[in-house]
């Protein structure tokens, strides 16, 4: 079964572990998602069965939104519910303080992400490392903060949303608003709204090639050839400069690559879509 589709993924749940629940549900073993979210974060997980899963990397996914509350007072090294280690009662800021710092975050952003990330440190998860008391040393990563706004404000609880570029850390947004507040401050709830055009819709299955980031390179050869796998000529693409694209035939969709004047498969005989 080949199918692409988004699934609202609930609190307390690695989006690796909910997978074992969508094998389930679809009868399927080959089974991917792309963006992982938090165990305590919920809502958009793109997720595809069968060959679809190859296609991730060629996704159109931004730029992408959430919504945040950001609990004042509250100190957490994983920047979440987690690892709570303090909590302190604090006066009442003005909002207007508040909507003040959260546009000051607007644009190009440069910051730490948090020590309990995906992001590999000779070899293991940063998350793996922390959780056993050892030392996490990344590096400073750039996002952009599209967009940022105060949605409430119920002391101590900062509810906003944000739309940002793919790789943004909300956890350390929320630690940095709390840094210009003078505070400590950790998320108490995340969600992901959408990514890119996707969004949750019932698990509804989506027309992959609608949604990826490559453009179309019409094939006007004997369309065996690429069926078949065989060498191609960039003499039969419409297109002939390097690039990655997407072409098709009566039956497949294939990517492929033009890199001086050859022509390479990335994937080939990819199933088209069918309406479900």
């Amino acid at each position: 079964m080949n199918r692409l589709f988004v699934v609202n993924k609930p609190i307390f749940r690695t989006s690796n572990g909910y997978m074992g629940y969508v094998k389930h549900k679809y009868n399927t073993k080959k089974v991917g998602f792309s963006g992982t979210l938090d165990p305590f974060a919920t809502g958009c997980l793109i997720v595809a069965t069968g060959q679809y899963t190859k296609l991730f990397q060629y996704l159109n996914k931004t730029p992408k939104s959430y919504k945040a509350t950001l609990w004042l007072g509250v100190n957490s090294p994983s920047l979440d519910i987690e690892k709570i280690d303090s909590i302190q009662d604090i006066d009442t800021f003005d909002e207007s303080l508040i909507k003040k710092v959260l546009t000051s975050l607007k644009g190009e952003l440069t910051y730490y992400p948090p020590k309990f990330c995906a992001k590999k440190i000779n070899g293991k998860r940063a998350y793996e490392l922390a959780r056993k008391g050892e030392e996490v040393a990344l590096k400073t990563i750039t996002s952009t903060i599209y967009d940022i706004k105060l949605l409430n404000y119920n002391h101590p609880f900062v509810h906003f949303e944000t739309k940002v570029s793919e790789g943004t850390y909300i956890r350390s947004l929320g630690a940095l608003i709390a840094d210009k507040l003078g505070i400590d401050g950790t998320l108490s709830s995340l969600h992901r709204i959408h990514e890119g055009q996707f969004h949750y819709d019932n698990e509804k299955s989506l027309n992959p090639f609608t949604h990826l980031a490559l453009p179309i390179n019409t094939y006007i050869g004997d369309e065996s050839y690429m069926e078949l796998g065989k060498k191609l000529d960039t003499q039969y693409f419409e297109i002939q400069d390097d690039g990655v694209y997407l072409t098709e035939t009566s039956q497949f969709f294939s990517i492929i690559e033009i890199i001086n004047n050859e022509v390479k498969y990335k994937f080939n005989r990819i199933p088209k879509f069918e309406e479900n």
